[in-house]
């Protein structure tokens, strides 16, 4: 049987941690967003129909006196801080799955209060009268029915998980996992949708489906997702014990008294972590982290997660909980003297053979490990622009859709690339793409120029191309024109004295075609090598000229 948990469940917790820090009232509507996206909001936003997922504008349209506010993690758990403690002054193994988000098992409080009831009823009594929040709580066997039972204010009877689970939709199964968390979030999407398009509309069908064929045809994610809907743990009972030598801790000397010198510190510590754990082919799902000061004062905390830590989220956490003890609210929550030790204990590990991170993502190898130390000391050597990653973006032009960001910033995309983007190019992409277009002229079967009309139509059927000052190619076939006009009421609000809203990409016109090139000599840019083969191009006529955009080889 699954263990029973008590979750303990602030709504909206984004949107309360930034009212809290910016001392606005409870009636004021707020959002918070992340990505020009809505995570969260205030029940009075939500009566004038704002909702999660929703873009700034079309929330700022429905709510005019709408209070914006950016998502800070940090702060989330700094001021979730409050709520921990007064949980733990009457309950032993509180467990933190996310700010916002509290679990503790239920069987010591039920028999120390006298009952389940009893002991919710005490929870939000306390919470309520010591830090000033509203939560509810629900109890149930398993963290994920526990979760879902708190959003309710239920408790469901020992053995009736399952029955409780079965009759909710499907699109439940993301209350567990991080919202926030890219490649969590992409693969709940991505779940949910598919579930749907099968006809699998409540978690009790999705239950019912064999366990192999859900691993088989969804996936890993999929499978751990299968289990929570059936009232069942989401990983195995039988998990390996972490190894006694696992603990990693360090004396801080002089100790720290400011979030910034303790980040730096944790970092540290993760990646020793991490290294650790991938010598031994495991990972981490619960962390115990333990800071204490000169005078003895002590703060332990337990993070529970949903998927397997790394050593980012692992640094991320030991940040929340230290930027918490460190600027707490109140006196008697501060320590009276700077943190001397820091440990970390995985309390629960899993095999880490399944795992499957992005190449670029911090994983869990020493071989990880030491390139991110390595790009870091090329950083400081020539600057933070020595080392970027790509991030894939949105746009129509194949010049908005990677953005490149230095190593260690946050990897999130100015504009989102899943919408509709009338006008972008079909797949599948171009798979050369040159840093700057390559300058080029189409011909026609006169061998003149080929240019763009009035109405965006060719001037003539394209007959060669030449490319990189006459490295040419004639043309075997080709599929055009497409115009493409962006921010065109720019200029009209220029021509009526007005000022458009800044943005990314400029007003600007162009023309596509795809050309393909027949095997008769070198194309391509002025570094290329000559290729045989047949090759086609995307061609943009822009600014009066034509320009190679991207090849397909």
């Amino acid at each position: 049987m699954p263990t029973r948990r008590l979750v303990v469940w602030c709504p909206d917790w984004p949107v309360v941690a930034a009212a809290r820090a910016a001392e606005l009232g409870p009636l004021v509507p707020t959002a918070v967003f992340a990505a020009n996206r809505v995570v969260a909001c205030s029940a009075t936003a939500r009566d004038s129909g704002v909702r999660r997922g929703m873009r700034r504008r079309e929330a700022q349209g429905r709510c005019p006196e709408l209070v914006v506010r950016e998502h800070d993690p940090d702060r989330d758990a700094r001021m979730f801080e409050p709520v921990v403690a007064a949980i733990e002054d009457m309950m032993p193994g509180v467990e933190i799955v996310r700010p916002g988000l509290v679990a503790v098992p239920a069987r010591g409080p039920a028999r120390y209060f006298g009952s389940e009831a009893g002991a919710a009823e005490r929870v939000i009594d306390k919470i309520g009268a010591h830090v000033g929040v509203e939560c509810q709580v629900g109890i149930a066997d398993g963290l994920f029915a526990a979760v879902l039972a708190a959003r309710r204010g239920q408790l469901v009877a020992p053995g009736l998980s399952q029955e409780f689970l079965a009759p909710l939709a499907v699109e439940e199964i993301d209350q567990l996992a991080d919202r926030l968390s890219g490649r969590q979030a992409a693969e709940q999407v991505e779940l949910v949708d598919l579930l749907r398009r099968l006809g699998i509309r409540t978690l009790g069908d999705f239950a019912a489906l064999a366990p192999s064929d859900v691993a088989t045809r969804f996936g890993r994610f999929a499978l751990t997702m299968h289990r929570a809907a059936g009232g069942q743990e989401e990983r195995p009972v039988l998990r390996r014990q972490p190894p006694p030598d696992l603990v990693i801790s360090e004396q801080l000397d002089p100790p720290v008294d400011r979030v910034d010198r303790a980040a730096f510190a944790a970092k540290v510590l993760a990646d020793r972590l991490h290294v650790r754990l991938g010598e031994l082919g495991l990972a981490c799902t619960r962390l115990g982290i333990s800071a204490s000061t000169e005078h003895g004062e002590e703060l332990h905390r337990v993070w529970r997660c949903a998927e397997p830590l790394t050593p980012s989220s692992t640094a991320d956490r030991v940040r929340w909980q230290l930027d918490g003890w460190l600027n707490g609210r109140s006196g008697a929550q501060r320590p009276t003297a700077g943190v001397s030790v820091l440990s970390l204990h995985p309390e629960e590990v899993v095999g880490a053979g399944g795992l499957q991170l992005d190449l670029l993502s911090a994983a869990t190898g020493e071989a990880d490990a030491r390139a991110g130390r390595a790009f870091a000391r090329v950083q400081g050597m020539l600057g933070p622009d020595a080392v970027l990653t790509g991030v894939l973006d949105g746009g129509r032009d194949l010049r908005d859709q990677v953005r490149f960001v230095p190593w260690g910033d946050e990897r999130r995309p100015a504009s989102e690339p899943d919408r509709p983007w009338p006008g972008r190019i079909p797949a599948p992409s171009p798979s050369v793409v040159p840093d700057s277009p390559w300058p080029a002229v189409v011909l026609d079967a006169e061998g003149r120029p080929v240019g763009i009309t009035d109405r965006d139509r060719l001037t003539a059927a394209p007959h060669r191309v030449e490319v990189s000052g006459g490295r040419s190619r004639a043309v075997s076939g080709w599929a055009g024109p497409w115009p493409v006009t962006e921010r065109w009421w720019a200029e009209l609000l220029a021509v009526a004295g007005q000022t458009a809203p800044a943005t990314q990409v400029p007003p600007r016109s162009s023309v596509r075609i795809q050309v393909v090139l027949e095997a008769d000599s070198g194309a391509g840019g002025p570094d290329a090598d000559p290729d045989p083969g047949e090759v086609a191009l995307l061609l943009v006529h822009e600014r009066g000229r034509w320009w190679v955009q991207g090849a397909y080889r």
